[in-house]
């Protein structure tokens, strides 16, 4: 195999877990390697799968949707507009990857087992089977975010798979008894109006249904794709050994329910083709591994603050029967939160293994509470997180449990994640001390340096002009000083669901300059046309007293909004 390649931080898995804990890593300087067992990135969210991204927008939680790296993603495909190009949402992915000097991906390569040093790991054994090569790579930390977690269980990290008894974390959602079972896997399939009657003939491994057997599925969408999550199925084998089954199964399920819908009864199907269905089943749980703290159903109902909490979710509790489709019961038993909740530092590293860091479905969680953390946009922030507190972690020289969490907070508000009830305080933020004016206003200018980015509740936490283009808002911060970093963040509207890609977003704005006061006069020291990220970061060489951000047009909106500026 010859000498591993060494890098400061390996991940596994290039799930949107796995590739938002990479590209964190390698923006805080990390030489990082992603390996992904798949040709494309996004895992659920991949076209191999097609699973929407769901997470803290759930219920009547407001503007709770996850910025940083994911929202990045998310805005890049919602300006796609183009509501079934999950190939493009690949290349989203990929094109985030490849702006990473320092991260290196590593496509179709499972890493099969861990190398270790004690009880730390060392390296990573790798099987790229398309090239027929074995090779390894070292690291000084690792990340966990395949799904299954293989990788991790071969470093002898401590994990549990099924659910445990109700008395154990006193859950009143857990079965009396603990046992294997889980939350089964799901297989899409889309269909297109061919714009003419179609007959359709089942392959002969299609399974029957009725109207009976689907009276709590709703299939009345003949478009098929998200409506049909309920097509589950494996909760009660194992859905690591038995995944060869469990996929099998769900194409004949697949197969066997478009044939109720094209011949058991009027759905208007008629004109309706079978145009793709999924050979890589959506996977829910697997293994869950075991940090220094374990996430529980009451923990998560009461929106418990914990002190190094650094991720926010909000979807329900989503526990469906184990059986899937062969359950008479509903498919699903998801009432909704009292509101978000946060999820703490120490379910994310491995209580056993000192340089494992964990993210996606795999933290450390009960089966209850992994009904709410397994989404996909709880799972990328979290993947943030690791890939963030890992930089810190090799900064300084410590394991993932010695990380200081109050820098690891203020590391992840400046990168635009949301803390719940955590303002910045970055001490080297020079906004904090300058004085806000603008052109006009509805909200007020100091919102943009009261500590949040973001509106919460009722509060909008924002400047708003008058309407009327172009607007400016000035900082001013008393003496001149040498800037070399200017962070923006303007309105992408957070209550706005992007499951669907429906063009840039109409607050959002579109061109701005950014000015600064040099020998009494405004001069452009930088500017963009047709942006569409609402986290802007501006490499600057400036020494000022003052500086401005001028908006000059929107999305759609008549006036400028701006959620947070700091200067660095």
């Amino acid at each position: 195999m010859g000498a591993a390649k060494a890098y400061d931080v390996v991940v596994v898995g290039g799930g949107l877990a796995g590739t938002c804990a990479a590209i964190a890593a390698a923006r805080h300087g990390c030489a990082t390697a992603l390996l992904q067992d798949r040709p494309v990135l996004g895992g659920n969210a991949s076209s191999e799968v097609r699973v929407p991204v769901g997470g803290a927008q759930s219920g009547n939680n407001r503007h709770a949707r996850e910025t940083g790296i994911i929202e990045e993603y998310m805005l890049a495909v919602s300006a796609l507009g183009n509501d079934e190009s999950f190939p493009m949402r690949d290349a989203v992915l990929l094109d985030m990857i490849l702006a990473e000097s320092n991260l290196d991906v590593y496509f179709n390569s499972r890493a099969r087992e861990a190398v270790m040093d004690g009880e730390r790991i060392a390296e990573v054994v790798v099987d790229r089977y398309a090239t027929e090569e074995t090779f390894r790579l070292a690291g000084a930390y690792f990340i966990e975010a395949s799904g299954d977690g293989a990788f991790g269980k071969s470093a002898g990290a401590a994990y549990r798979m099924g659910r445990e008894a109700r008395a154990e974390f006193n859950e009143s959602r857990a079965p009396e008894a603990a046992d294997a079972k889980t939350l089964g896997s799901t297989l899409y399939f889309t269909a297109r109006d061919v714009g003419h009657p179609s007959s359709y003939k089942p392959p002969k491994f299609a399974r029957k249904f009725t109207e009976a057997d689907l009276q709590h599925r709703s299939h009345t969408s003949v478009t098929g794709g998200r409506a049909y999550w309920w097509l589950e199925y494996g909760g009660v084998l194992n859905t690591i050994k038995d995944a060869e089954r469990i996929r099998f199964e769900l194409q004949r399920i697949v197969y066997g329910v478009w044939d109720h819908i094209k011949n058991g009864g009027e759905h208007g199907a008629e004109n309706y083709v079978l145009d793709w269905i999924g050979t890589v089943p959506g996977k829910r749980e697997s293994r869950r591994f075991e940090g220094d703290h374990m996430l529980t159903q009451s923990e998560i109902e009461r929106a418990e603050r914990f002190s190094d909490r650094v991720v926010h979710a909000g979807w329900g509790i989503d526990l469906h029967p184990v059986e899937g489709i062969d359950s008479q019961e509903k498919p699903a038993d998801n009432p909704p939160l009292p509101g978000v909740y946060s999820i703490p530092y120490r379910c994310l590293y491995s209580k056993n293994v000192p340089n494992l860091f964990i993210a996606g479905r795999l933290i450390s969680a009960t089966h209850v509470a992994h009904a709410t953390t397994r989404l996909m946009a709880t799972g990328a922030v979290d993947g943030q997180a690791v890939g963030t507190a890992a930089a810190l972690a090799l900064r300084n020289g410590l394991m993932p449990r010695e990380v200081p969490v109050g820098e690891l907070q203020q590391m992840l508000l400046k990168d635009d994640v949301y803390i719940i009830d955590l303002p910045n305080t970055d001490p080297a933020d020079l906004a904090h001390r300058a004085a806000v004016s603008v052109s006009s206003e509805i909200e007020p200018a100091l919102n943009v340096i009261n500590g949040i980015g973001r509106p919460v509740g009722e509060a909008y936490n924002g400047w708003r002009s008058q309407p009327g283009l172009p607007q400016w808002i000035e900082l001013d911060l008393g003496e001149a000083r040498p800037i070399e970093e200017l962070r923006v963040r303007f309105d992408s509207d957070l209550d706005r669901r992007l499951h669907k890609p429906t063009g840039p977003n109409p607050e959002c704005v579109k061109d701005y300059r950014v000015l600064a006061r040099l020998d009494g006069n405004w001069r452009e020291i930088d500017a963009r046309q047709g942006n569409i990220q609402r986290d802007c970061r501006h490499a600057l060489d400036v020494a000022t007293s003052k500086l401005r951000v001028e908006v000059q047009s929107t999305w759609g909106a008549e006036e400028a909004r701006v959620l947070e500026i700091r200067v660095y």
